[in-house]
């Protein structure tokens, strides 16, 4: 069955896909493999999926859009999983902006129902243009290599949460750009999380000279499982471009299903770490992080807190309560980005932000 796609979710980049595609009824139900469906509804807001290109497109009842399979475990979104099996005419949902694609198991209050999606068929790939049976199209076979080592990087500046939407891609994007207008260079990725490039590509706006995420390792949805492997191959890659920094988001919270602490417990990534940022929505989230990191085992190699920000340092209560009854530094990169920034280029630099 051939078919014009209307939308090729970013989700499905690595497969450099185009609109004219051919569909196969035998549909492998794993993580990564790319499915096209029909959507069957629209939704007045949460009603955009990014493309390949990073832009955001409005999805219409009946459009043909590429996807990914893909698991989602999102407090603050939808939560879904790939069915043990997929056939065509099945209804599956769209789980995230980045265009993946599962069962939802739980929706959430405030979203609502997710838009549902007809599935038509696996999407074949022809490597050979001679070729003339295609086989299932994954998103595995990502640019960069996951690796089980990490012999060397450049100094690292790690930012985790205490929840999704607690701040951190805005922290990154401020540390980015304040370390880039100091004159250094500065690379950036996102490790943890769905995948979606929104995030990222804020970084570049920001000035970081090259970007990835772990869907660049053939992940969709990254876990304990696979976060540590995949990243230390973004970290690799990104070293090789020979920055000063490298600025690192792991999305969701250290207490989340993708795969956070496990980057924050292996000790080749630890070992190159120079800051860690924590953002956190409010003082009782400022309060569980420096409780729960700072009661690790002595032996652990998780770099200690830098500075706390996100909303929790909204205004001087917050950010009282942080230099007074936990003892760290506080700052807010909404609102004081370059005294956020500074606090953090004097711990990787020794010196202070120029």
């Amino acid at each position: 069955m051939k078919i014009v796609a209307d939308k090729i979710a970013s989700a499905a980049r690595n497969a450099k896909l185009s609109s004219e595609l051919t569909l196969s009824p035998d549909i492998t139900a794993k993580e990564g493999f790319i499915i096209a469906g029909r959507l069957l509804n629209e939704r007045s807001d949460y009603n955009t999926i990014e493309l390949a290109s990073g832009r955001m497109s409005r999805l219409y009842r009946d459009d043909v859009v590429v996807g990914v399979l893909g698991p989602r475990n999102a407090l603050k979104g939808f939560s879904g999983i790939v069915p043990q099996s997929i056939k065509v005419g099945e209804t599956l949902q769209i789980l995230n902006l980045g265009g993946v694609v599962g069962k939802c198991t739980s929706d959430n209050a405030e979203l609502g129902r997710p838009i549902d999606m007809e599935v038509l068929g696996a999407v074949q790939h022809f490597p050979n243009f001679l070729q003339r049976v295609g086989s299932p199209a994954s998103i595995l076979e990502g640019e960069i290599r996951p690796r089980q080592d990490l012999p060397h990087a450049a100094p690292l500046i790690v930012i985790s949460g205490t929840c999704m939407d607690a701040g951190k891609t805005r922290a990154a994007c401020e540390l980015v750009k304040h370390i880039t207008r100091a004159g250094k260079k500065v690379c950036a990725a996102k490790l943890t999380g769905v995948s979606l490039m929104r995030d990222t590509l804020a970084m570049a706006d920001c000035g970081a000279v090259a970007v990835l995420n772990f869907t660049d390792a053939g992940i969709v949805t990254s876990t304990a499982d696979n976060a540590v492997t995949s990243a230390k191959g973004v970290i690799a890659a990104l070293s090789e471009k020979k920055p000063d920094c490298i600025v690192l988001e792991l999305g969701d919270g250290i207490m989340g299903e993708y795969g956070t602490m496990s980057i924050l417990s292996d000790p080749e990534i630890m070992k190159f770490t120079s800051a860690h940022v924590v953002s956190a929505n409010d003082p009782v989230a400022a309060w569980g992080a420096h409780e729960f990191l700072s009661n690790l085992p002595s032996d652990h190699p998780c770099h200690e807190i830098t500075v706390i920000c996100g909303p929790c340092t909204d205004n001087d209560v917050g950010k009282n309560f942080i230099r007074s009854r936990l003892k760290l530094q506080a700052a807010n990169a909404m609102r004081d980005g370059r005294e956020f920034a500074g606090i953090v280029y004097k711990q990787v630099f020794g010196e202070e932000l120029p």
